[in-house]
C-alpha cells in the first residue's frame, strides 16, 4: 500500500495498449456485477502454497538488495516469477511498460481462456515494494494470493460465466502509478465491459483486521458472504480509501471492492476483542519497513483471504462442473472412476483403517450425515485426544487425481486467530491442507486436494486430528471421493 503521501500520477501514454492476446472486446454494455449462486464449490486454497509463493518472493528480494522496489531488478525477477507459472499453467499474459511511472516498470496482465470477453471480472494486486524492505505482507500477500488462485483457477478448468482477468502492478508504492496507466489506458467500451475490479493490498498483516473496500456495495457481496460465513463481521476499509490500486479503477467509473487486513493504522479495543491480537497496535508494525518478511505474515489472516478470492471468483465467474473433458483421449485407466471404497462410509468401517469408533450414525448426536445416514466423526472431546482415518489408493500413471470430501467442522473455541484443535490431511508424508477450530462453520464444506503427484503410485490418504485439553472441536466428514481423469 502507498503511503498518504505519496503523489498519484494520471500521466498515460497516448497509444493505446490492449491487454491479452485475442481479447477484441465488442461494444454494449451487461449488467452490473451480481452475486449469483455458483453451480461447483469454490475450492479450498492451500496456504501452505501461498506461503510458499511469499518464500519465493523473499528470496527475490535477498538476493537483490534487498527489496523489489518497482524499476529494480528485485520488481523484474518477481514479475518473471509470477509469469513463469502464468504461463505453464496456460493463461495468455501480457506485459505492459508503464512508461509514465516514476520507475519504467511493467504492470503483468493474466487472462484465463472462457467465459464472455465482453463481461469480466477483474482481480489485481500491487506487486512492488518499497525500497526499504522486501514487502511480503505489502504487498507479496495480495501478489501470492491472486497467483495461487489463479493456479487453482486453471487446474479445476471449470465453465466460465464471465471472463477473469489478473493483473500485477509496477509503481503503486510511487502513488497508484501502474494501475492508473492501466484503467486510463481502457476505452469507454473497454471500461464498461470490466464488471467489478478486486484489490488486495496487504491481506496477511499479523496483527491484522478484516476489512472490505466499500463493504456494503453489489461489487463487495461475494467477499463479505464468505467472511460472513466465517463469523467475522468484516468492517469498511476506512484506513485504505485511495491509497491503492482499486482507486484508478473507481475514478473511471468501474465498480471496486477487495480486502485488506491493515497497514499502520492502530487495532482498536473493540475489534482486539471479535478479532483478537493487540489493541492499540498497528495492524502491520513492519509496515513499510526491512521487518516486511515471511515472518510478518499471519497465516490465519491470509488463508481467509486467500480462500474469499477463491468463493468470489467461483461465485461471480464460474457457471459450471470443475471437471473438464481432457483435451486428449486419456491414457488407459483413467475413466473418470471414483478409486476410494466406501467413500460415504454406508459400509461402517469398511475399507478404513484408523480409530476405532469413529464412523457411525451421529444424527441423534447433533451430526447428521450429508447423505445417507453414516459419517465418520473425529475428536470433540474437549480433552487432549488423537485420532485418525486412513484409506490407501492406486492412482493410475498418467492421470490426473482429485480428492474431494465434505467437512463439517463445529467446534466451543471462541479464538478467531488461533488454530487450538486440527485435522491434518495428508497422502504419504505430503500435507494438503489443514483445518482447524477456525473453518468452524454451522454446515458441510466442500474441499478440494490435487493428487498428480501421485499418479503410478499407491499413497495413504490419512485424516489425522489432535485436540488440545479444554474445549471441544469436531471434524465430521463425508461423501469422499477420489476421482482420476
Amino acid at each position: 500500500m502507498r503511503s498518504t503521501t505519496a503523489a498519484l500520477t494520471l500521466t498515460v501514454s497516448a497509444t493505446l495498449l490492449l491487454i491479452g492476446a485475442g481479447l477484441a472486446i465488442p461494444a454494449g454494455a451487461a449488467p452490473p456485477v451480481t452475486a449469483t449462486p455458483a453451480l461447483a464449490a469454490a475450492p479450498d486454497i492451500a496456504i501452505a502454497n501461498v506461503q510458499a509463493h511469499l518464500t519465493q518472493l523473499g528470496t527475490i528480494a535477498t538476493s537483490n538488495g534487498g527489496n523489489r522496489r518497482s524499476g529494480t531488478a528485485g520488481y523484474t525477477a518477481s514479475v518473471a516469477y509470477i509469469k513463469g507459472k502464468l504461463q505453464a499453467a496456460g493463461y495468455t499474459v501480457a506485459e505492459q511498460t508503464c512508461t509514465s511511472c516514476t520507475y519504467r516498470a511493467n504492470n503483468l496482465i493474466a487472462d484465463w481462456p472462457g467465459g464472455p470477453s465482453d463481461q469480466i471480472t477483474m482481480f489485481g494486486a500491487h506487486l512492488d515494494s518499497v525500497s526499504a524492505g522486501p514487502g511480503i505482507n505489502d504487498n507479496g500477500s495480495g501478489s501470492a494470493t491472486l497467483l495461487e488462485n489463479a493456479l487453482v483457477l486453471a487446474q479445476q478448468n471449470p465453465t466460465m460465466s464471465r471472463h477473469v482477468r489478473f493483473a500485477w502492478w509496477a509503481g503503486e508504492e510511487q502513488g497508484l502509478q501502474g494501475s492508473a496507466f492501466y484503467a486510463n489506458a481502457l476505452t469507454t467500451t473497454q471500461r464498461t465491459q470490466i464488471k467489478a475490479y478486486y484489490n488486495f493490498d496487504m491481506v496477511g498483516s499479523k496483527n491484522g483486521g478484516y476489512f472490505i473496500n466499500h463493504v456494503t456495495s453489489t461489487a463487495a457481496a461475494p467477499l463479505k458472504a464468505y467472511w460472513d460465513s466465517l463469523g467475522l463481521q468484516p468492517e469498511e476499509n476506512t484506513e485504505g480509501a485511495g491509497r491503492s490500486d482499486d482507486y484508478s479503477f473507481e475514478r473511471v467509473g468501474i465498480p471496486t471492492s477487495g480486502y485488506a487486513a491493515g497497514a499502520s493504522a492502530r487495532k482498536t479495543s473493540a475489534q482486539a476483542a471479535k478479532w483478537g491480537g493487540t489493541a492499540n497496535s498497528a495492524y502491520d508494525s513492519c509496515y513499510h519497513a526491512a521487518c516486511d518478511t515471511t515472518s510478518n505474515i499471519s497465516a490465519t489472516v491470509l488463508n481467509r483471504a486467500a480462500d474469499g478470492v477463491a468463493a468470489t471468483i467461483w461465485q461471480t465467474s464460474v457457471s459450471g462442473s470443475t471437471t473438464p473433458p481432457p483435451t486428449t483421449p486419456p491414457p488407459t485407466g483413467c475413466t473418470g472412476a471414483q478409486l476410494l471404497a466406501n467413500p460415504g462410509f454406508e459400509s461402517g468401517a469398511t475399507s478404513w483403517t484408523g480409530t476405532t469408533g469413529a464412523i457411525g450414525q451421529w444424527s441423534s448426536q447433533g451430526q447428521p450425515a450429508r447423505t445417507g445416514t453414516y459419517s465418520a466423526w473425529l475428536l470433540g472431546y474437549g480433552s487432549t485426544h488423537t485420532e485418525s482415518l486412513t484409506q490407501s489408493v492406486t492412482i493410475p500413471a498418467g492421470c490426473s487425481a482429485t480428492l474431494t470430501f465434505y467437512v463439517h467442522v463445529d467446534s466451543a473455541e471462541t479464538s478467531t486467530t488461533t488454530a487450538y484443535d486440527k485435522l491434518t490431511v495428508t497422502a504419504g508424508s505430503t500435507t494438503l491442507g489443514t483445518l482447524s477450530n477456525l473453518n468452524k462453520a454451522s454446515g458441510y464444506q466442500a474441499k478440494t486436494y490435487s493428487l498428480n503427484a501421485f499418479a503410478g503410485q499407491t499413497v495413504a490418504l490419512k485424516f489425522n486430528g489432535t485436540e488440545d485439553s479444554s474445549l471441544q472441536t469436531s471434524f465430521v466428514l463425508d461423501d469422499l471421493a477420489v476421482t482420476v481423469s
